[in-house]
């Protein structure tokens, strides 16, 4: 049977990725601090497969993404201990949005080590931040190839249970290494931000 999905998020790249996730035979719960009736819209878009939830609710599914503002990270604290399970960091730590992109000041620190200090006890897997949600949910295979997603963790094998699922989904998965250094690569800001890449067949 298939694993199940609980997004924390119910905004642009929490639709993108439940698409695909969809179209791959998985089951989701989008969530959001709002009470579930109002994502009911984007419920109905996505179609069989997709149900609305609390926060709470999402966060028992086997997998869990954070699709979440981060200024709203301090709410995963209440949620249940998270016994080893994979959760899906794909946030990107922007403080501000005008004039012009502003990252947090992390000290140093990777965006999802930072994250990671907010879910204790689960294996964190950085995915699905680095592709503007327009790009994310376009079909992931051209007549070229597949379109890359990265990722990263400090955990092999999570890394490589994202990495199937990833290409179960369409893309073409590609691990970078740990947190501190793949992460690095992938959050806001760094080199491979925004970096939008087609490995050819």
């Amino acid at each position: 049977m298939k694993k199940t999905f609980g997004i924390i998020g119910a905004g642009n790249i929490a639709k993108a990725v439940s698409i695909h996730l969809l179209k791959a035979g998985y089951s989701v719960i989008l969530s959001s601090r709002k009470d579930p009736s109002e994502i009911a819209k984007t419920i109905a878009s996505l179609g069989s497969g997709a149900k609305a939830g609390t926060p709470a609710v999402a966060a028992q599914a086997d997998i869990v993404i954070l699709a979440m503002p981060w200024s709203q990270l301090s709410t995963l604290s209440g949620l249940p201990n998270w016994n080893n399970r994979i959760i899906i960091d794909a946030t990107n730590h922007y403080v501000a949005f005008v004039p012009d992109l502003q990252v947090a000041d992390l000290g140093g620190r990777a965006s999802s080590e930072v994250v990671a200090d907010y879910v204790p006890g689960a294996r964190l897997v950085k995915a699905f931040n680095t592709l503007y949600y327009k790009l994310l949910e376009m079909n992931p295979q051209s007549e070229n190839g597949k379109r890359v997603l990265f990722i990263s963790g400090n955990h092999p094998d999570a890394n490589k249970e994202i990495s199937d699922i990833v290409d179960s989904m369409g893309f073409a998965p590609i691990i970078l290494g740990t947190l501190a250094t793949g992460g690095k690569l992938q959050q806001a800001k760094g080199p491979l931000s925004g970096v939008n890449l087609i490995k050819q067949s």
